[in-house]
């Protein structure tokens, strides 16, 4: 059994083919859509984070207003770039946000990934400390965000407050119970997967990694999943770990369907360079008739190993053909692999 969620990118432009051509198009239509799937029974709504692009950004304006219209889906990132973050401002409106959604947000952070511009994260006024780069400076901030969702006492009160201070040393506000054991961690390679577990994340894992050792792409994800469940249960902690893969999954159940992914289903993994000098590998699309797709997926290792799966959405397409993938999943495929 698997939670099924989808992952949208949020992409907009002026393009007469795209359903979302601004950028108010695309965050209406993600609330839509996070309804719509909470309708047909989908577990999870999960929203990409680019800064500098026509694509979704700031996270939880949208979170909360999926929050407060769905009652059951779980809504979450993946990921955002900590490394344009301030922690403790991100703790506050992540808090607003769970306490809004009831306890639903599962929120993917991350290092961050290749930028739009270069060193993006100067421009919102933050630079590794000396000694430090960019991905030191991301899991710094990582792990301050996780210190600060605690709820744990640190700024000394003022004497004279505008307003009354509980006794002790006070928190940022609002904390929501909870939230601290439902941060995961996107790890691009093997080791920032261990260090996840070893500091009580979850794991998101998409759908590139880095290339550690010329395997197929699932090969080496299921890999990955492997070394950080391990370290998870040497960590000790005292819940379950979970593991979510991505996945660009289309069944291809009428000609609309053929006609936009029907040239992708015979694609393959891909090799290629992320920030110049990581050479990294690419999973391959899933795109064919039912019946092939289920046998394809069967093969896959990673999904086996992992208890969620998001599926990666052409948002721009709008949101009844965006249920009508999603739907198509759950009735035709789902089933038939056991994840339902």
């Amino acid at each position: 059994m698997k939670k099924i969620g989808f992952l949208s990118f949020g992409h907009w432009a002026n393009n007469p083919a795209y359903k979302t051509r601004t950028a108010g198009d695309t965050l209406l239509q993600s609330i839509d859509l996070a309804v719509a799937a909470e309708e047909i029974g989908l577990d999870g709504a999960y929203f990409r984070v680019h800064h500098f692009a026509q694509q979704l950004a700031s996270p939880f304006p949208l979170l909360s207003a999926i929050g407060a219209k769905t009652s059951k889906i779980e809504i979450g990132t993946g990921v955002i770039d900590m490394r344009y973050e301030n922690p403790l401002y991100m703790v506050e409106d992540a808090g607003a946000a769970d306490l809004i959604s009831e306890g639903r947000l599962q929120l993917g952070i991350s290092r961050g990934s290749p930028e739009q511009v270069i060193d993006g994260w100067n421009y919102f006024g933050y630079q590794p400390a000396e000694g430090e780069n960019d991905a030191d400076m991301g899991r710094k901030k990582a792990l301050d965000f996780l210190e600060g969702l605690k709820g744990e006492g640190f700024a000394e009160p003022n004497p004279y407050p505008m307003f009354p201070n509980p006794p002790g040393l006070l928190r940022v506000e609002p904390h929501s119970e909870g939230l601290r054991e439902r941060i995961w961690w996107g790890a691009a390679s093997n080791a920032t997967a261990i260090w996840a577990a070893e500091n009580g994340m979850h794991l998101q894992s998409s759908t590139l990694k880095f290339d550690e050792n010329g395997k197929p792409f699932h090969v080496q994800q299921a890999e990955q999943i492997r070394l950080y469940k391990e370290a998870w249960k040497k960590a000790g902690h005292d819940r379950e770990a979970r593991v979510s893969v991505s996945r660009s999954i289309f069944a291809i159940v009428n000609e609309q369907d053929r006609y936009y992914f029907g040239g992708q289903g015979k694609g393959a993994d891909s090799f290629g360079y992320i920030e110049q000098d990581k050479r990294a590998i690419f999973g391959k699309s899933y795109a064919a008739e039912p019946d092939k797709l289920i046998e394809e997926l069967a093969q896959d290792e990673a999904i086996q190993e992992a208890d969620t799966v998001l599926l990666t959405i052409p948002n721009t397409l709008g949101v009844d053909y965006n249920i009508h993938l999603l739907s198509s999943i759950l009735e035709h495929v789902a089933p038939a692999l056991n994840w339902r």
